[in-house]
């Protein structure tokens, strides 16, 4: 199957020497290295519980949040770029998190070649980049061809979860989500913030200065 989606474009960052120093020594500890095999995820975390996939954490801080304030549910996040993963490595470090496991590579071809179908219980994509330019439109993460591979990994009853805080953006989710059949609305157009996503410090700060922010919540058929 041809890939025609790209979930990020590689951009270079400044890496602290603490996000460096994790990256090399906690990443083998708390990372999974992509291979082209099928993942088991009950034996990864060594238990069965529900398994939820975040795409593109950010620097990680509500990954952490979420993964220390839900100790009963296993998360997997992945990211590319080198800043933010060493920022959940230390996280996950200091908070002795057991239930966060990180992938450094893109999305696409870990979904293609790592995650097998219907292991999962959860996606979350919170804030993805939101390339504002029309030209750039069609870089966006949230396009058909993902969310109905997306669903092949969700398990009946799944849930996946996008919140952004460009209103024409969630405007072409909204569409693309509903134009799954797959899927099914949890509200009429978008959902109320769930108490297990927490306001991150950019998004309370854009809500003092007037700015929205759209969940949406759709559950697999």
């Amino acid at each position: 199957m041809q890939q025609t989606i790209r979930s990020f474009v590689l951009r270079q960052g400044r890496l602290s020497n603490a996000q460096r120093r994790a990256c090399e020594t906690l990443l083998p500890r708390h990372g999974i290295p992509f291979s082209e095999s099928l993942l088991d995820l009950n034996h990864i975390f060594g238990r069965q519980a529900p398994k939820i996939l975040e795409i593109g954490f950010g620097m990680g801080e509500s990954t952490a949040t979420i993964a220390k304030t839900h100790p009963q549910n296993d998360y997997l996040g992945i990211e590319v770029h080198a800043p933010g993963v060493g920022s959940l490595l230390n996280q996950i470090e200091q908070l002795g998190l057991t239930n966060l496991r990180i992938i450094q590579h893109d999305a696409v071809t870990v979904l293609h070649h790592m995650l097998p179908a219907g292991c999962l219980d959860g996606i979350h994509i919170f804030f993805p980049d939101p390339w504002p330019k029309v030209r750039h439109h069609k870089r966006r993460l949230i396009q058909p061809a993902l969310v109905t591979r997306l669903c092949t990994h969700l398990k009946s009853g799944g849930y996946m979860h996008v919140a952004t805080d460009w209103e024409d953006y969630a405007v072409q989710i909204l569409h693309v989500l509903r134009q799954e059949s797959q899927l099914s609305n949890t509200a009429v157009n978008y959902a109320p913030r769930p108490e297990y996503r927490p306001l991150t410090k950019f998004e309370q700060r854009g809500l003092k200065l007037g700015h929205d922010v759209w969940d949406l919540i759709f559950l697999r058929n």
